[in-house]
């Protein structure tokens, strides 16, 4: 896992985490969470996982439906607050912790009161070293005298520097004496400073005179060739400089090979050289290594015996015996999580819940209006004139003025408002062309001869509505000779979007002129469409209108919904039902947390799924269609769905984050993968405010609590 291209992955590797992109740790969780995996497997280091401290891997392990077990490579005795911080939460979601010392155990019931019982210590994993092996290597090496060996990513703090000053006193008494540093320099080292490092350990090496007696091998060494080095190897050196480090790979190679190994005294040497495994030379003293090594070439049988120590020591490090423990770990966490996976799945399922509902407020909505209509956007709270006006606003906030009315009589201010929005809306229809023109600049011209072939069915939608449920005769009426001017073009549109927004429209329409043949036509020809759309791109796995997800997504499977219904049409009702379901599923975290389709990017069939940006009309439109949903069908599971996605907006969201403003019934522009995008445009403030508007009318709320500061309603 990295930003850098120094860690090549084999092709078994499914899945590579951009080290600093918080989404991928969100997606990646998806990923496990669609595959047939019974546990997840932590190896958690400082420095890999991205975020402070690490604090991205809780993005997705939060996420996860699999027993987790952490094994942790580095245990400190005095982390700082927020790695504690990160690794308490860590040790908290995992069923099994796993580390390879004693003092790791017993740091983690100091520093971060973990129960003992829930840690396996299982030793660090080493290859099967042959006795006899490297001989025929060793030759090949061309080394007469002993060769002594480290080995591992090169980095300052391993303390090389001492047994090449160390050199010149081996050398002396054992002619031929070789040093071999064995492997590439650290990625994160060369990265800052390139082979710096090594070069001064040369340059060290040049001059105290033993240039040729310390070799290096420059590159990473594969396993069936590190083990021909351990093989041949006399004395193997750990120098280094950390006393606090809980493990090392390399110490447990060479303690396996059954060699004679020598030390500075960091916690993980400690453990694996007492009892008379091997030598502990104090931190930064060339001469006790000198010495060291001496000592053991002067008397074979204190080697000898060291290394049968060090390799009976071994036998329980082997890879296989490892495998065992941590299958049996695996076990023990599959038998731990149940409960917790258990009550992860009640909590995505649907249940009746209550949710508190904020007022309905306007402040923000009126500060976004002005004499022409609504402007598109602002900076934080205040309007930006520089970006003007569109009619896709201005038709949502028509919209939502025309389902206010449903719930009680319109303001006074509101229903001034309501007749700029639908004078905005009238005035974009461009009578040349029969459509809609979408964008207006600040100084009241049109950018355009036309807009999108959204803008016509949004445009539509609205005046719909108005036809259906505005009290002001004049609006209605205006209102129906506009629809009936625009209604035609729709045919000529494709967007399966436009063919939704225009069905609906359509449907409002009808439920007060029933009788109107040629709206009913056009009802029958886009939902008939938008059915085609459907049949031609779903399959089992993926049951939906087009090769992809996009924006808007719910209001396709809403149009077949109120269409089915309207029309009679079993087919209709079955397609719009169960293409909600599945994007229901695939809008719903492991958690159980609504998580609609990022805007970032399309979510491509078969490609990685965008997270972020999450946009409020996304909610908006998902809360709407598990409403109508609720309405045709009676079943509550479509009101808990519609909870669910409308709780995004009150925090219950990937970020823990409220997304509207209870100061002002403002709504923020979206979620990025680590804030709340603070701006609140139009778009997303009537995405909200539409939402809870239908809310409230669908679900009708039982119990209001007032407080000083706002109204919340209970449902």
């Amino acid at each position: 896992m990295s930003d850098r291209d120094d860690y090549l992955y084999p092709d078994q590797v499914a899945l590579e985490i951009p080290q600093n992109d918080r989404t991928a740790y969100l997606l990646a969780a998806e990923y496990i969470n669609r595959c047939d995996y019974q546990v997840l497997s932590v190896q958690h280091e400082y420095g890999i996982f991205g975020g402070n401290a690490g604090e991205y891997l809780l993005a997705l392990l939060r996420e996860v439906r699999l027993p987790i077990v952490t094994t942790l490579h580095t245990v400190l005795r005095e982390p700082s607050d927020s790695q504690k911080t990160v690794m308490d939460e860590l040790l908290q979601l995992s069923e099994r912790v796993i580390v390879m010392s004693a003092k790791a155990v017993e740091i983690l019931g100091e520093v971060h009161d973990l129960d003992r019982e829930k840690i396996d210590l299982i030793p660090h994993g080493i290859p099967y070293v042959a006795e006899g092996i490297g001989g025929a290597f060793r030759a090949k090496l061309n080394i007469d005298g002993p060769l002594i060996l480290t080995f591992g990513l090169l980095s300052p703090d391993k303390g090389i520097e001492s047994v090449i000053e160390a050199m010149p006193r081996i050398v002396q008494e054992c002619p031929g004496a070789t040093y071999l540093i064995v492997g590439a320099t650290h990625p994160h080292v060369r990265a800052s400073s390139g082979e710096s490092y090594r070069e001064k350990l040369a340059d060290l090496a040049r001059e105290l005179g033993v240039i040729e007696n310390v070799r290096f091998v420059n590159r990473f060494v594969a396993i069936e060739e590190l083990v021909e080095y351990l093989g041949a190897m006399d004395v193997y050196i750990t120098p280094y400089l950390k006393p606090t480090q809980i493990t090392s790979g390399t110490l447990a190679y060479a303690v396996g090979a059954g060699k004679p190994v020598i030390s500075t005294p960091y916690w993980y040497a400690e453990e694996l050289l007492a009892e008379g495994r091997g030598i502990l030379v104090p931190f930064r003293d060339s001469t006790a290594i000198a010495e060291a090594v001496l000592s053991l070439q002067s008397d074979p049988d204190k080697r000898a015996e060291m290394g049968r120590k060090a390799a009976e020591f071994g036998n329980q490090m082997h890879w296989p015996q490892v495998a065992e423990s941590y299958l049996s770990s695996f076990a023990r966490a599959r038998a731990d999580s149940a409960d917790r996976l258990r009550m992860l799945t009640e909590r995505t399922a649907p249940a009746r819940s209550l949710i508190s509902l904020p007022a309905l407020r306007f402040e923000h909505l009126l500060e976004l209006s002005d004499d022409t209509g609504i402007l598109q956007h602002a900076t934080f709270t205040v309007p930006n004139r520089s970006e003007g006006y569109c009619v896709d606003d201005n038709a949502r906030a028509l919209l939502l003025t025309t389902l206010l009315e449903a719930e009680s009589p319109l303001r006074p201010d509101l229903s001034v408002l309501q007749s700029r929005y639908l004078s905005f809306v009238i005035d974009a229809y461009n009578a040349e062309t029969g459509r809609f023109r979408n964008f207006m600049s600040y100084q009241r011209e049109w950018l355009e001869s036309a807009g999108s072939e959204d803008s016509q069915g949004r445009s539509l939608w609205a005046l719909g509505t108005v036809v259906n449920r505005c009290e002001n005769r004049g609006r209605r009426e205006v209102a129906r000779a506009f629809f009936d001017r625009a209604a035609p073009k729709l045919l000529e549109t494709s967007s399966p979007r436009t063919w939704a927004y225009a069905i609906l429209g359509a449907d409002e329409y009808l439920r007060t002129f029933p009788f109107e043949h040629s709206i009913q036509a056009l009802k029958r020809t886009l939902a008939a469409r938008l059915l085609r759309s459907f049949e031609a791109n779903h399959s089992d796995d993926w049951p939906w209108f087009e090769q992809s997800l996009a924006y808007c997504n719910a209001r396709l499977p809403q149009a077949l919904v109120i269409a089915g219904e309207a029309l009679e049409s079993r087919d209709l009702l079955q397609a719009g039902l169960l293409s909600l379901e599945w994007l229901m599923a695939q809008q719903t975290s492991a958690s159980g947390l609504f998580c609609p389709i990022g805007s970032s990017n399309a979510f491509v069939r078969g490609e990685v799924r965008p997270l972020f940006d999450q946009q409020p009309v996304e909610a908006a439109a998902t809360v709407s269609a598990c409403l109508s949903a609720y309405r045709v069908t009676g079943n509550p599971t479509w009101a808990d769905q519609a909870q669910r996605a409308f709780g995004w907006f009150l925090g219950h969201n990937m970020l823990g984050q409220p997304v509207f403003d209870k100061t002002n019934g403002g709504c923020f522009d979206g979620l990025h993968p680590d804030r709340v995008n603070r701006n609140q445009g139009a778009e997303s403030t009537l995405s909200f405010l539409c939402a809870l508007s239908e809310v409230r009318r669908t679900l009708k709320p039982a119990v209001v609590i007032a407080s000083p500061s706002s109204t919340h309603e209970l449902i």
